[in-house]
């Protein structure tokens, strides 16, 4: 069977690449482990790798170079509270040079810039350790704009530290509503309890503010050289696309184990953005995902171990965050996060080892009306390559269908929600229980003709109504799936607006395997964009998505999400169909019209577009005011309205969902496993989508033969020969 690297590492120019690459580098031996000749020789590999490696390598001409120029100074000053426009004015005459200096490896601009910014950093110490020296005057009428990126440098020493005011300003006042909260919460629960003033909880939170950056200038004290170049190196190499990242050799080492699934901690996947951090995957089974309350696309800003006082983390570099909420099993975090609607919530995890079995496929059975249907969530496209006879999405989602069968279900509902992706090979063997046979998905190299990978099993487990469940956060092989899905119309695709987008394939190439003598130890690895999966219909699945035939009102409806939303991000583009037959003249319009009418007729839903209309409002709200009284009531404001969305997160569709027979008898054995089940029938319970996909399923036709399958399913060589 062939696996999911090995496709990537067809590309032809890769090949050729390590070959010239060796040759051209075969002599080149830099002698001193500090050496700028370090750089130099990073900055040729690298040009060389994306110019004829990458699928879509761009040009490094001027437009280029103004590019990196933005980005760089964004990554090294995202707040804008380091460099004056006087810095600015003497680094923008390499603006347009870059492009040059890259190509002639020459470092004068980053040398400039690493050590003015060492330089302002060592200024920006004092400047705040004087502002948090004395207390703020919540009384004055004033405003901040935290609209940082269009907001212009400071003119001068002067501009700079009143922007410095206002931004410690800002933290603190908002430290002191939130400590004025849960002094009132005390209050409320003991009539004797003396509350603090609010001069006690100023003073407490500009000594926790003072705290909180002391620590983070501690860690960018610690950073050398080497570190401020790996910044520089990507703002070169992610200007080619946003999943082309340069990995200095520690990260690399992070990386490496991040590929292998190892997981502790909160099981959370953190990302930058601008100088805050962003949850931007929930990892199934994790103790965040359990506990329901963190989201994808909430912001951190602050971070407390157990009782201990927050720590502000806005501004700290994301190795510095990760390590603070990170600990050991069965310890305390509490994370204070702004939610996508702007309220601000302290959230609890406990820290737990991420339990593995919650990756797995898992069905239920739920009765509607005198029809029975069954649901099969899957959270990630798995495999084991090293031991095929190990777990894996595509035999374990065959066993549940055969299961739901023996149970007399008459339809399924396939949730690739949150979803991010996984095998190809497994997504291929995966809608070949679908479909009877033809090709799946299409995939194009750099300067190659396409291949097409197919099902070539003529028998089908499944050919009853389907149902296929996606949101924003559905990427990669879950939108190969729904793609084919939709495309052979076998079904019916449901969710957001648009799945997320990602349409490319990346492959992480080792630097070091270009120099046969490196006296400077690890160069790093460069993770560049190799390939583009296309739809069957010859669309690719980049940027665009897959798009919903039934469109659900979420809490994202009017924000873009995913790859549209990346700047930089690979365009859509479109190549010929695969040659592929329906099977089936299904005419879904009628099943589509129904459902929008209901979704129409629902008050829950009509509040979950409100929510969403309310959320694209206030997404660009930047300005706040610092005067206490005025900044406590818009945010007392921003709580009133959230609450009036509060019935979302209450709805019940008074469905009763039941486990297979198979597992109700493990219960007996296993109390672990039945709790996990009983919370997980608890969400689906709640579940307002997964209640509109069961009527969809009714209104579909139920009268098809529902073929019983001649796939032994204890086989498991037959399973993997048949799928070959």
């Amino acid at each position: 069977m062939k696996t999911f690297w090995q496709f990537m590492k067809r590309n032809y120019k890769v090949v050729l690449l390590i070959t010239a690459l060796s040759a051209i580098l075969w002599s080149f031996m830099p002698h001193k482990k500090e050496d700028p000749e370090k750089d130099r020789l990073l900055l040729e590999l690298l040009t060389f790798v994306l110019e004829k490696g990458h699928y879509d390598p761009i040009a490094m001409d001027d437009a280029f170079s103004k590019n990196v120029f933005k980005e760089y100074l964004n990554a090294l000053d995202p707040s804008k509270r380091y460099f004056v426009q006087s810095d600015i004015d003497e680094f923008r005459k390499y603006e347009l040079e870059i492009d040059d200096m890259i190509k002639n490896k020459d470092l004068r601009f980053f040398e400039l810039t690493y050590t003015r910014l060492i330089e302002r950093i060592g200024e920006s110490r004092k400047l705040y350790k004087d502002i948090l020296d004395k207390p703020f005057d919540f009384s004055k009428e004033e405003t901040i704009n935290t609209d940082y990126e269009k907001m212009p440098f400071s003119k001068n020493r002067s501009e700079l530290k009143n922007r410095w005011e206002k931004q410690l300003k800002l933290s603190v006042l908002s430290s002191v509503t939130d400590k004025l909260k849960l002094e009132e919460d005390k209050k409320e629960k003991d009539a004797n309890y003396q509350m603090k003033t609010l001069a006690e909880l100023e003073k407490n939170s500009r000594e926790t503010t003072l705290k909180s950056l002391d620590e983070y200038f501690d860690f960018v004290g610690d950073l050398d050289r080497n570190d401020w170049f790996s910044i520089y190196i990507n703002a070169i190499v992610e200007r080619f696309d946003p999943h082309t990242f340069y990995f200095a050799p520690e990260e690399k080492d992070k990386f490496d184990i991040s590929m292998s699934g190892t997981l502790e901690g909160i099981g959370a996947r953190l990302q930058k953005k601008n100088d805050i951090t962003e949850i931007s995957e929930l990892i199934p089974g994790g103790p965040a995902w359990r506990g329901k309350e963190l989201e994808q696309g909430d912001l951190i800003l602050k971070v407390a171990q157990g009782n201990a006082e927050p720590v502000d983390v806005v501004g700290m570099r994301l190795d510095d965050v990760v390590k603070k909420i990170k600990g050991k099993k069965g310890t305390e975090v509490r994370l204070t996060v702004k939610k996508v609607d702007g309220t601000i919530k302290v959230i609890s995890i406990v820290r737990e080892v991420v339990e593995l079995e919650e990756t797995y496929a898992k069905s239920s059975v739920v009765k509607q009306g005198d029809k029975t249907f069954g649901v099969i969530y899957l959270p990630k496209f798995y495999i084991n390559f090293e031991n095929k006879d190990n777990r894996d999405a595509f035999k374990d989602v065959a066993k549940e269908i055969e299961r739901l069968k023996a149970a007399g279900v008459e339809g399924i509902v396939m949730d690739l929600r949150d979803n991010g992706g996984g095998s190809l090979q497994t997504v291929v063997d995966m809608v070949g229980l679908f479909i009877e046979d033809g090709p799946v998905v299409q995939i194009k190299s750099a300067g190659k003709r396409k291949e097409v990978l197919y099902d070539k099993d003529s028998r089908v487990q499944w050919d009853g109504p389907l149902v296929v469940m996606v949101n924003n956060f559905s990427a990669s092989a879950s939108e190969i799936f729904a793609a084919a899905i939709q495309d052979y119309k076998r079904g019916i695709v449901i969710g957001s607006k648009h799945s997320y987008g990602k349409g490319t394939v990346q492959n992480l190439i080792d630097l070091n395997q270009f120099v046969r003598s490196n006296s400077y130890g690890d160069l790093g690895a460069l993770k560049t964009t190799t390939q583009k999966f296309y739809r069957i219909n010859g669309g690719s699945t980049q940027r665009e998505g897959v798009l919903s035939d039934i469109v659900m009102p979420d809490r994202y409806s009017y924000i873009d999400m995913g790859e549209r939303d990346i700047e930089n991000a690979m365009p859509w583009d479109k190549i010929d169909e695969a040659g592929y037959k329906v099977s089936k003249t299904a005419n879904f319009n009628d099943v589509i019209a129904k459902s929008k009418e209901r979704m129409a007729a629902n008050p829950t839903f009509r509040l979950i577009d409100e929510n969403a209309k309310w959320i694209n409002e206030r997404k660009d709200v930047n300005v706040y005011s610092l005067n206490f009284n005025k900044f406590k009531a818009e945010e007392d404001a921003v709580e009133a309205a959230a609450k009036k969305f509060k019935g979302i997160s209450e709805y019940k569709n008074n469905l009763q969902f039941t486990s297979l027979p198979y597992e109700q008898e493990l219960f007996k054995n296993d109390t672990v496993l039945a709790q996990k089940r009983e919370r997980w029938h608890e969400s689906l319970s709640k579940d307002i989508y997964v209640e509109e996909a069961l009527n969809v399923l009714s209104d579909m036709k139920t009268n098809a033969v529902i073929s019983k399958g001649n796939i032994n399913l204890k086989d498991k060589k037959k399973i993997a020969e048949v799928k070959q």
